[in-house]
């Protein structure tokens, strides 16, 4: 028996990230970690003694397809408890236990650290497997009092906080080419139709001497790019060993100087927030030309409905200056089709601001009404016909911007980490997959054995457009040059 460990994980870069902490602790306990998706498994592994699941709540389809996820791994994995974790788990656990009250145990969003414990008390613990102490009853016994002793309320909001957000760490990572590092965790913000300030409680920052001995770690171990996230980056506030505060501003800058080689990206950042003086950071060369800006919406009304801390001026201020500071850099954002109230006009402004910013890509969701949200009770309510109108012109835009934006870079030479090896041809040939600087997915042959998290040249050939349209991973076709 290998003694696996399955882990499934919806949902943002946050949640992975802390998904291959997890990871990373039950391998160091000596278990065997497998992040195959259920839904793709022909024959599942029938020596997994244990599953566990992080979720998203940022709308009903993710916490939807959380369910139906939940329900695979308890017919598939029959013998083996699931733990039930992220942001769904914190804020509807009675919902979640109701699919199997004897086979399930959650471990709240905010308190994610426990699954930490959990590994250690099953290798020589509480929980040991060998002596025979790993069952559900146990499990649950040992999560409940765990997330007892460590109960806490931000008083003023009335909304839980992340209890040690940071202990889910890793410099290794066995899904992903590409390290991430958590820097940050919570927002401040409660935008209308928003539950992940409640899902994941108050900001909360990592000290800048942490964060630099973590990226020192994973750039020594050869990675040769790292990706800063957290739930809002914009609301960095990390204090140092001297007591002074840093921004996130300061915060790379700090690691731009005490690093070597290794090249980091931005996952995600609210538009007000991008200055002239975060710009001449974000122009050195060691940060990555890609930047995701968190809009939701071209017009100022809605914005307002939203409770968007922002005009539309401060996100074309936004674009201008990153394009400013980044020779051609990827710029995408996130936009709401059919929020509440939300008029032909409206719509007109955010189809302009999109096509006027000239976005290489752009996340389109219809709203989805969140249960204990301002924005659940507003009206009039959109038809679902029309926010999906909305988003399937939204879609459009999108692919012609990524195409637009590859074809720019034709027989240009950029620098690219190969995330894995797609299949073998029969000439002998290798097709592999890479993720560019300037986050383009490419596709290039190679006789080379190249390993994950590599690092190559590539000359972009072409867009892929028939992929772009269908939604596959693969963006473009290059050739390695070296």
């Amino acid at each position: 028996m290998k003694n696996i460990i399955h882990f499934e994980t919806l949902g943002c870069r946050l949640n992975q990230d802390e998904t291959e902490g997890a990871a990373r602790s039950f391998s160091d306990a000596g278990f065997i970690c497998e992040f195959n998706s259920i839904s793709s498994a022909k024959n599942p592994s029938q020596d997994v003694i244990l599953s566990v699941i992080n979720t998203c709540t940022v709308t009903g389809k993710a916490e939807q397809k959380a369910r139906r996820i939940i329900r695979l791994l308890l017919e598939k994995f029959f013998n083996a408890p699931l733990i039930v974790t992220g942001c769904y788990a914190e804020l509807a656990d009675s919902e979640i236990t109701s699919i199997s009250k004897n086979r399930i145990v959650i471990v709240p969003g905010t308190k994610k650290f426990v699954l930490k414990e959990i590994a250690v008390a099953m290798n020589g613990g509480d929980l040991d497997f060998k002596s025979g102490k790993f069952n559900f009853e146990n499990l649950k016994s040992f999560v409940s009092k765990k997330i007892f002793s460590f109960e806490r309320i931000d008083s003023a909001k009335k909304i839980p906080m992340a209890i040690n957000p940071f202990a889910l760490y890793t410099p290794v990572f066995e899904k992903h080419s590409r390290a991430t590092l958590k820097i940050q965790d919570g927002c401040n913000n409660s935008c209308s139709f928003c539950r992940i300030h409640f899902a994941r409680g108050t900001s909360v920052s990592l000290e800048p001497e942490k964060i630099l001995e973590r990226a020192k770690e994973i750039e020594n171990l050869g990675s040769s790019e790292i990706v800063l996230t957290g739930v809002n980056l914009s609301q960095y506030a990390g204090m140092s060993k001297d007591g002074a505060i840093f921004d996130f501003k300061d915060l790379l800058s700090f690691l731009l100087s005490n690093t070597k080689k290794v090249k980091f990206r931005i996952s995600s950042f609210y538009p007000q927030h991008i200055t002239k003086e975060l710009c001449a950071v974000l122009s050195d060369k060691r940060v990555q030309p890609f930047f995701h800006l968190s809009i939701q919406s071209g017009s100022d009304s809605i914005l307002n409905s939203m409770r968007r801390p922002y005009k539309r001026e401060q996100v074309e201020n936004a674009v201008q200056l990153l394009r400013e500071c980044k020779m051609n850099p990827f710029i995408s954002c996130d936009i709401i089709a059919g929020f509440p109230g939300e008029t032909e006009d409206d719509f007109e402004q955010t189809k302009s601001l999109c096509k006027k910013m000239n976005f290489a890509w752009i996340h389109a969701f219809p709203f989805s009404a969140r249960p204990g949200t301002l924005a659940f009770s507003m009206t009039p309510k959109i038809p679902e016909r029309t926010k999906n109108e909305r988003v399937k012109w939204l879609a459009e835009i999108a692919v012609s911007g990524k195409i637009s934006y590859i074809n720019s870079f034709k027989e240009k030479t950029v620098e690219a980490t190969v995330e894995k090896k797609v299949l073998q041809k029969s000439n002998g040939k290798n097709i592999f997959h890479a993720v560019t600087e300037n986050f383009l997915h490419a596709e290039f042959e190679s006789e080379k054995k190249l390993k994950a998290g590599s690092v190559a040249m590539l000359k972009i050939i072409s867009a892929l457009e028939d992929s772009i349209k269908c939604g596959r991973e693969e963006e473009c076709s290059a050739e390695l040059l070296k």
